[in-house]
């Protein structure tokens, strides 16, 4: 029996070992492309920390001599590295999507399989929006508030190592945060979710979302309230998609449904008694 299970997964590992490869393939590719313009992509990832820097130090004179820096012998080098990371992960994610969506569509009917342009398209755009949010929107108020607090009696020297894994770590929880809409009209189109559990579930998606950005952004109230907060709203939004695509079944539909059908047998039991009558 156990034989004959594993036979039946077989064809599973094996697709799911090819999307795997195809996947780390590109990553790879990606990644050395990422290495040749790693300085450009680091000056764009310290941006918003130096323009921090900036503002706090028109306030305080120890934010005024902060400065980024490295601790280690081949912090430079690691950094690079980092970056060249997070850059291919960005650049690799449309193949990266179209090989889940690709693993899953053996098991979808021949309309869905043909979803997986708008499920790529889509996908990557809510993530780059997301990460965009994030640099645009989160950061500069986040950077401000971290720096500011304690500038007054300490210089802030950032080291850069820790820096990049912190922006990364907020880049991506971003970007997969805003894949929320998209994940829920495909579950939708598939008859996985409906809008009746969603909005059940709602008040344990509250809770999850804050325990989520309390893990992905730094310890304070601000920067988790500006993760937490479009997450809620992308939560609703998600819910209207999937009403539109997948809506649940109303009640009282179901009630009329088991209402109507005793009274019609009654019916159609009492005009077949009239007609034996008449014909007798």
């Amino acid at each position: 029996m156990a034989h004959n299970m594993f036979d039946d997964l077989r064809p599973h590992l094996v697709e799911l070992r090819k999307r795997l490869s195809i996947s780390a393939g590109s990553l790879i590719v990606m990644f050395f492309v990422m290495f040749y313009f790693h300085e450009a992509i680091l000056t764009w990832m310290i941006e918003p920390l130096n323009q921090a820097l900036t503002e706090v130090g028109k306030k305080s004179v120890h934010a005024a001599d902060g400065m980024v820096t490295t601790n280690q012998v081949g912090g430079a080098f690691f950094v690079a590295l980092k970056v060249s990371f997070f850059a291919a992960i960005l650049g690799a994610l449309p193949i990266i999507l179209a090989q889940i969506w690709l693993f899953i569509a053996p098991g979808l009917y021949a309309n869905e399989k043909k979803m997986i342009v708008p499920f790529v398209v889509g996908g990557t755009v809510m993530f780059a929006v997301g990460v965009l949010f994030a640099y645009y929107v989160v950061t500069p108020f986040g950077f401000d508030f971290l720096i500011t607090f304690g500038s007054f009696k300490f210089t802030p020297l950032i080291n850069i190592e820790d820096y990049v894994g912190f922006f990364t770590k907020i880049m991506f929880g971003f970007g997969i945060a805003f894949e929320l809409p998209i994940f829920a009209y495909f579950l939708a189109l598939l008859g996985m979710v409906n809008d009746k559990q969603m909005i059940s579930f709602f008040k344990y998606a509250v809770i999850l979302i804050f325990i989520i950005a309390a893990l992905l952004t730094p310890p304070d109230v601000l920067t988790q309230l500006l993760m937490a907060g479009p997450l809620i709203i992308l939560y609703g939004f998600s819910i209207l998609i999937v009403k539109v695509v997948n809506p649940a079944a109303k009640d009282d539909e179901v009630v009329e449904v088991t209402k109507e059908s005793p009274i019609e047998s009654n019916t159609s039991s009492e005009s077949d008694l009239l007609k034996e009558q008449k014909q007798d």
